[in-house]
């Protein structure tokens, strides 16, 4: 009988065998391509808004309500998942993926109901971060007040 070390050593030779060649350098560079893109896309937003008079607050949270609305209307169409398929975190980097994490799952779920399908499942995948950014800015907010 065979010890578990060479049949390990087989079973990993046949896995190498069968799995898909990856292209590092094309995957960082479609990476960076489309990440580039989306964050290009903002900067453009941003002059624009800016000559039409918005400026310092208003023009970041009018840019990512925009860029946000964007991502999460490009996840409801099916197209976002498409860039993500070609640019793999580049998609995920920006506000955008942000977007899709939550538009995401509430689409998936939402056969199961308003409330225990997509209202529940939203947060699946981005509610760890939205809960500690809502708790990391009530504690600086006290912080700041009691300070």
């Amino acid at each position: 009988m065979n010890s578990p070390k060479i049949a390990n050593s087989n079973y990993l030779e046949y896995v190498k065998r069968l799995q898909p060649r990856t292209d590092h350098f094309k995957n960082c560079a479609a990476a960076f391509g489309v990440g580039g893109l989306i964050c290009c896309i903002g900067q453009f937003l941003r002059y624009v808004l800016s000559y039409v008079g918005l400026s310092g607050d208003e023009l970041a949270a009018t840019v990512s309500v925009i860029l946000i609305f964007g991502g999460c209307l490009l996840t409801g169409l099916g197209v976002y998942d498409r860039i993500g398929r070609v640019a793999g975190a580049g998609s995920i980097v920006p506000i955008t993926g942000f977007a899709n994490s939550v538009a995401s799952p509430a689409i998936e779920f939402k056969t199961e109901g308003l409330v225990f399908g997509m209202a529940a499942k939203m947060f699946t995948v981005a509610g760890a971060i939205i809960v500690f950014g809502v708790t990391a800015g009530a504690m600086t907010g006290l912080i700041y007040y009691f300070v």
